[in-house]
């Protein structure tokens, strides 16, 4: 009997250690800020010193518990890891896109987790020759041995094609050093720049311009000139506004290099001879509070995209030595929002945008006549990218794009600028699917206002529409940004579920023009939070869903939309995952420490304005949470992320798990090597997106 009586007494710890881990409680810490002769409390404002090691332990004890609570959906996590890395492609090939003399493409092997980046010389004809010699330019996987983030950005080889010009993220905060490498002998130079945001080479081959952000505030304000030859790089430009961001580009018949200076409101632009690195930048025309433009040069006149008298954009065309001479080129038609720009030596390319879907129209220079792209889809999307689509160069006569649905997998298409005729030349893709068993529709919802906002759903053929089906319902409505309707592999696992996917296209985004993104921004916020959830209301009430069948996923900015239903109409939603969430908008906005806050007071606000404060802190998240009721919560945060701090998503659930009523599951999973967009690695991105879409399918009670 004594020998046994250890053991039953140590029994109930051991039982305990097998069970999930109860929540963490974070401590409460006074602490009292006064604004516009307001008292705001912050008892967990402790949680925003990353160098605290209370901090680091709270963390992972919320960690520990996500863990510990998710423990039973490992396999079904496991099984939706396995199914996506099945259908991602196990080598998967870009378009080859034509530089100089060479074609340049990149290319995934099986089980690598980056790809490769090469080239291949250009035949005899300018086509593209597949039996050419590749030459590796950069073994992604290679650079990315040892270290638990990597992200490439800008890979620009050099006018000559000698040299290639690169930037690299090593540490998951979105700050990216660049590094040079001579292509003739494979050797790495010794030349490095740091928080390179923006690069462009000039015609010597000799000579970088790169913009550059600031150590503290991350935001991009220096235009520096470097030398590959050596020594210190020279400050062009700095921008003293904190409102505006800098950026270096070309102009697209590769004449000049193009200055752009931008807040969320107003633009500049400055032209440098690209074959005169030394001289100064041109500035266009003075700064205009509220003008935006763009500018592409075609001869000795300039094209600029502006917004001056079109809230949509209009074109315009003046002599390059008086650009603000301006004689119109076109306008877009009523509701359709011209979104970027391409001349070429023969034709204009413009990107439009009207209700709420995308298509080109182009311009020959030759019988002065525009012609339409139409697309048959109901929900897709054909996005006009220069590095994705390998747009041309300016002697072109084809102009390629890459088009996709939530039923589609993408595809680069190529366009005859001419004829108008297309050419699928590349299609992603998919084995052991039948995609014809799933459809899309768009619906448009009345708001509480009158307003009609878009929604767009995808799904199986054979879900009933009786109010049964489980549905996810996604949200952004920020700076402007659309809604893509993107080929996902994570959401069409959802679908083969019977899943329904929604995605509604609410105030804040433009996908309805400039004004649909103004109606959803500063004093008018709240209409973004409002059309989620009318939009969430009327999918119920027409029997797509009920609310304990309906999910509400956003991140960053959606993140905060995710963080004001919850607090607003909890009832509606039976799950919530907020992603890297805006949570602490009152802390976020009036630190000026922060990386690019006073770039979001034309956002958001101005909280030195007491209107503006009073408004931001009467929706902020954490700032409104109730002693109620909420919806599971699955919340997750970027330890590194320098776009929305690790500590708003911790200081939400802190408070909310202190405040909320039910015993309905709140986990917080913070990564500690990734930043803003999550893990690097193909194969990594895939098994952290499994985890979340388990989270939902066992919110759901489905299994396989």
């Amino acid at each position: 009997m004594l020998r046994i009586l250890p053991a039953l007494l140590a029994l109930p710890a051991i039982l305990a250690l097998a069970a999930p881990a109860a929540p963490p409680v974070a401590a409460t810490k006074p602490w009292r800020e006064h604004y516009h002769g307001q008292a705001l409390d912050d008892e967990y404002h402790w949680l925003q010193n990353r160098r605290d090691p209370a901090v680091l332990a709270y963390l992972k004890a919320e960690n520990a518990h996500t863990e510990a609570a998710t423990a039973a959906i490992a396999p079904l996590a496991k099984r939706l890891a396995a199914e996506m890395r099945k259908r991602t492609a196990a080598s998967e090939l870009t378009a080859p896109s034509r530089q100089g003399d060479f074609y340049y493409y990149s290319r995934s092997a099986a089980g690598q987790q980056y790809p490769l980046n090469c080239r291949r010389r250009a035949a005899a004809d300018g086509s593209y020759d597949e039996k050419a010699a590749e030459q590796i330019l950069l073994d992604q996987n290679r650079l990315a041995q040892g270290k638990k983030f990597f992200a490439l950005e800008g890979l620009m080889p050099s006018p000559d094609g000698n040299l290639l010009a690169y930037r690299a993220d090593t540490s998951g905060n979105h700050q990216f050093q660049l590094h040079l490498k001579d292509l003739r002998s494979g050797r790495e130079l010794p030349l490095s720049v740091a928080r390179v945001t923006s690069m462009e080479w000039a015609a010597d081959n000799r000579t970088i311009l790169l913009t550059q952000a600031d150590p503290s505030t991350l935001r991009p304000d220096r235009l520096l000139r470097v030398s590959i030859a050596g020594g210190k790089p020279v400050e062009v430009y700095r921008e003293r506004d904190g409102n505006f961001l800098l950026g270096i580009g070309r102009t697209h018949d590769g004449r000049f290099l193009e200055l752009m200076a931008a807040s969320a409101d107003t633009s500049d632009t400055w032209l440098l001879p690209r074959d005169q690195p030394g001289a100064a930048p041109r500035l266009l025309m003075p700064r205009t509070p509220g003008h935006r433009y763009n500018a592409e040069t075609h001869g000795d006149r300039l094209y600029l995209l502006t917004n001056k008298d079109a809230p949509n954009f209009r074109v315009v065309s003046a002599p390059l030595a008086a650009p603000q001479d301006w004689t119109e080129v076109t306008r877009p038609e009523p509701g359709t929002l011209i979104e970027s720009m391409d001349v070429y030596r023969d034709f204009i390319v413009l990107n439009e945008r009207t209700a709420a879907l995308s298509r080109p129209r182009i311009y020959s220079f030759a019988s002065g006549q525009w012609r339409g792209v139409q697309f048959d889809d109901e929900v897709y999307l054909a996005q006009a990218n220069t590095e994705a689509a390998g747009v041309a160069g300016y002697d072109a006569t084809s102009y390629r794009l890459q088009y996709q649905s939530p039923v589609t997998p993408p595809m680069v298409i190529e366009i005859d600028l001419a004829s108008g005729a297309r050419t699928v030349v590349q299609r992603q893709p998919l084995a052991g699917v039948d995609l014809g068993r799933f459809t899309t529709r768009r619906i448009w919802v009345t708001a509480r206002d009158g307003v009609k906002v878009p929604v767009w759903l995808a799904y199986r053929k054979d879900v009933k529409l009786d109010g049964s089906a489980p549905l996810l319902l996604y949200g952004y409505g920020g700076w402007g940004f659309p809604s893509e309707a993107n080929f996902n592999l994570g959401r069409l696992s959802l679908m083969e579920r019977g899943v329904i996917y929604a995605e509604a296209q609410i105030r804040g985004g433009n996908d309805l023009g400039e004004q649909w993104h103004d109606d959803g921004k500063l004093m008018k916020r709240k209409n973004v939070f409002n059309d989620f959830i009318d939009s969430a209301e009327h999918l119920v009430r027409e029997g797509y869903t009920r609310p304990d069948r309906l999910i509400a996923e956003g991140g960053s900015f959606g993140g905060m939309v995710m963080g004001v239903v919850a607090n607003e109409r909890p009832e509606l939603f039976h799950a919530i995952v907020a992603a890297v969430p805006q949570a602490d908008l009152i802390h976020e906005i009036t630190d000026p420490t922060l990386p690019m806050v006073t770039y979001e007071y034309l956002e958001s606000g101005d909280p030195k304005q007491k209107a503006a404060f009073d408004y931001m802190r009467s929706y902020s998240p954490y700032d409104n949470i109730k002693r109620q009721a909420y919806p599971a919560m699955l919340v997750t945060a970027g330890f590194r992320d320098t776009q929305a701090q690790y500590w708003p998503a911790a200081k939400y659930v802190a408070r909310l798990r202190a405040h909320k009523t039910d015993n309905r599951p709140l986990l917080l999973k913070t990564d500690f090597t990734s930043g803003h967009y999550g893990a690097s690695g193909r194969y990594d991105a895939i098994d952290g997106k499994a985890f979340e879409l388990a989270w939902m399918l066992d919110q759901w009670g489905i299994g396989n």
